[in-house]
């Protein structure tokens, strides 16, 4: 069955969820809560979240063109709306299914009918537009290696001067990805948008909390998760992470899935900021990530729970308390 990744004609949705101001004068005091890399001048981040139509035979150059399209199409709706950084889903350029490629050794799949040459050129064409746009991108792809036996899942880094900054690989494989598909990365990843600090997970790693734990040690503002599933309970884990530790998660979705589970921004605490529609169509939700934010909530989160917690931890590891 063919996939529509066009949404059968239709624009994508963008939906924004409301702009809470700061109460707090132009030039106030640092308060103690702040982490040591909250010094930029903005201290705020417009981060949009895709939802993308994401396409699963790597040899279809038809289709990778498609999808490179429809992410360039959503970089600018994302770029109108004044977004600073636009995140996509796990292998938003394509995500293998392996039952459909050709069988190599050992029971991994072979790739040598995957397009690399479409999908390279689709990495370059949303690389300049980010360029040209002024907008950071977060896109998920395939790339290979040539000290890694298998490709890595990884999510690609652009800068708003169109600069490639930095490439997640996926640390933690499902057992069908280590087993036929690719190979691990082993490093967290973490860069820096106006005042706020930003790190990188991919779909089946929401099921490991350490991960988490550790960009809380990293002192980021804000997780990425772009995943590759229908799953209801993979959203409903990462609220769970914005409520045990305190940042903002933006969660990335196949549009094809987008009725099970929609994209969004959970914020600090938990709540959800904003969703796309529950709908298998591309769309958009667009949030202000603002370290000043008059929000209880969010407020509550950042100034208080965050910093007590970590105080509590270092509190309980002396006591042996928690290992």
């Amino acid at each position: 069955m063919k996939i529509d990744l066009l949404g059968a004609g239709r624009s994508p949705h963008v939906w924004k969820a409301p702009v809470f101001r700061s109460t707090a004068s132009s030039s106030p005091e640092t308060p103690e809560w702040d982490l040591p890399h909250h010094t930029d001048a903005v201290r705020r981040l417009r981060l949009a979240v895709a939802q993308s139509i994401v396409p699963e035979d790597p040899a279809d150059p038809a289709l990778i063109r498609a999808s490179g399209s429809q992410i360039r199409t959503l970089m600018r709706e994302a770029a109108a709306e004044g977004a600073r950084l636009v995140q996509f889903p796990e292998g938003a350029i394509v995500y293998p299914d392996p039952d459909t490629m050709p069988q190599g050794d050992r029971g991994r799949v072979s790739w040598t009918d995957a397009a690399w040459v479409a999908i390279g050129e689709e990495e370059e064409s949303i690389r300049l537009l980010a360029g040209e746009l002024g907008l950071w991108v977060a896109f998920g792809t395939i790339r290979r290696l040539p000290t890694a036996e298998s490709p890595r899942n990884s999510l690609m880094v652009v800068s708003d001067r169109g600069e490639i900054i930095a490439r997640y690989d996926k640390r933690i494989l499902s057992h069908t990805e280590a087993t036929r598909l690719y190979s691990p990365g082993s490093e967290p990843v973490v860069f820096d948008i106006d005042g706020l600090r930003v790190g990188c997970v991919l779909c089946i790693e929401a099921n490991f909390p350490e991960l988490f734990a550790q960009y809380e040690a990293l002192d980021v503002d804000v997780v990425l998760l772009s995943v590759m599933v229908d799953d209801a309970a993979r959203a409903v884990v990462a609220q769970a992470y914005g409520t045990l530790f305190n940042y903002w998660i933006g969660y990335s979705v196949p549009a094809q899935f987008g009725s099970t589970a929609p994209a969004g921004v959970i914020a600090p605490g938990g709540r959800w900021l904003a969703r796309c529609p529950a709908e298998d169509r591309p769309g958009l939700a667009v949030v202000d990530l603002d370290l000043d934010a008059a929000d209880q909530d969010i407020s509550i989160g950042l100034r208080l729970a965050r910093p007590w917690r970590r105080l509590a931890r270092v509190q309980s590891r002396k006591t042996g308390l928690i290992g």
